[in-house]
C-alpha cells in the first residue's frame, strides 16, 4: 500500500497563510474572488465556496440596484419612511401639548398662507390637541397602507407622494374657501369666515395615499373594493360633522391620484427618468394655483 510523500523542503520556515483582516489567525480557506486567505469570521457564503467581507461589500457597491415596478429602489422590507412619518407626527403632538402656541404657529389658514407658505406642509404634522383620536386614526391609516405603498414605490417616491399630497390638501383648503376678493364691511365679515379658519392634521396626506392606492392597484390589476367603502364613510363624516376639513381630504385625494398617475404612466424603464420632472410639474401647478388665488385677494386679507 503506497503512502503519500511530503514535498521536499529547503529547511526554511514556510509562511503560514493568515487572514488580512485578522493577521493573528491562520486560514487555509481562500476567497473565491480575490484568492486571499479568509478566517471563519470574515467568510461569507457564495454560490461556490466563500467570499471575504471586503469582496462582498465591493460587489454590493458596484451592483446595479434592483427596482420596484414603479422605478423606486427596493428596500429590505422595513417601512422606514412610514415609521419616520408616524414618529414625526407623534413627536409634534407631544410638542403641541407641551407648548400650546405651537398649533397656532404652524397650522394652515388661508389668511396667513401667503406670508407663511411653509404652513401648507407643517400643518400636516399637527393634530388637534383636544382630540387624541384625531392623531390615532390618521396614524392608524398611515400604518395600514403606508408600508404597502412604500414597498411599491420605494422610499423616495413614497415620501414625495406623502408631502406633495399634504400640500395639495392645504391648497384645496385655500381654493375652496370663500375668499374676500374686495374690501368687506364688518357686517359682511361672517361670509368669509372660512378664510380665517385654521386646519391641522395628516388627513390630506393620508387621503393622498388613498388616491394613490386606487391608481396603483388599477395599474397592477388589483382590487381596491374595500377602499371605496372607507372613502365613502370618511366623505360622509367630513360633510356631516363640523371641524373636519373635507376640503383637505378632497385635495389630498386628487393630488395623491395625480402623483400616482405620474408614477404609473412613466413606470416603463425607458420613461422613468421623467418621473421626477413630471412630479415637479404637479407641484408647480399646485403652487401656481395657490399664487393665482392669492393674487385676487386684497393685501390686507393675506
Amino acid at each position: 500500500m503506497s503512502e503519500p510523500t511530503l514535498p521536499a523542503t529547503s529547511g526554511e520556515p514556510v509562511a503560514r497563510p493568515v487572514c488580512p483582516r485578522h493577521p493573528d489567525r491562520e486560514s487555509y480557506v481562500t476567497c473565491q474572488r480575490c484568492r486571499r486567505p479568509v478566517c471563519p469570521e470574515c467568510q461569507r457564503p457564495a454560490p461556490v465556496g466563500v467570499q471575504c467581507v471586503d469582496c462582498v461589500r465591493e460587489a454590493a457597491r458596484t451592483a446595479r440596484p434592483t427596482r420596484t415596478t414603479f422605478g423606486g429602489r427596493t428596500s429590505d422590507g422595513n417601512p422606514l419612511v412610514t415609521k419616520a412619518l408616524i414618529a414625526a407626527c407623534v413627536l409634534m403632538y407631544a410638542v403641541q401639548l407641551a407648548r400650546p402656541g405651537t398649533t397656532g404657529d404652524l397650522a394652515f389658514a388661508p389668511i396667513v398662507g401667503w406670508e407663511q407658505p411653509w404652513r401648507a406642509i407643517t400643518a400636516a404634522f399637527l393634530h388637534s390637541p383636544q382630540m387624541p383620536l384625531h392623531l390615532a386614526l390618521n396614524m392608524l391609516w398611515l400604518w395600514q397602507i403606508g408600508p404597502y405603498l412604500e414597498s411599491l414605490l420605494g422610499r423616495a417616491r413614497f415620501l414625495a407622494l406623502y408631502l406633495v399630497s399634504a400640500i395639495g390638501g392645504s391648497a384645496a383648503v385655500l381654493l375652496l374657501a370663500t375668499a374676500p376678493r374686495r374690501l368687506v364691511t364688518a357686517a359682511e365679515a361672517s361670509q368669509y369666515s372660512s378664510w380665517a379658519v385654521s386646519v391641522v392634521g395628516a388627513s390630506g396626506a393620508v387621503f393622498g395615499l388613498f388616491g394613490a392606492l386606487l391608481v396603483l392597484n388599477r395599474k397592477l390589476g388589483r382590487s381596491s373594493g374595500p377602499l371605496y367603502g372607507v372613502l365613502a364613510v370618511n366623505a360622509i363624516f367630513g360633510f356631516l360633522y363640523p371641524g373636519i376639513s373635507w376640503q383637505a381630504h378632497l385635495g389630498g385625494l386628487v393630488t395623491g391620484a395625480a402623483v400616482a398617475g405620474v408614477f404609473a404612466l412613466l413606470a416603463n424603464r425607458d420613461r422613468r427618468s421623467w418621473q421626477w420632472p413630471a412630479l415637479a410639474l404637479v407641484l408647480v401647478l399646485i403652487v401656481a394655483a395657490m399664487v393665482l388665488d392669492y393674487s385676487s385677494v386684497p393685501d390686507v386679507y393675506r
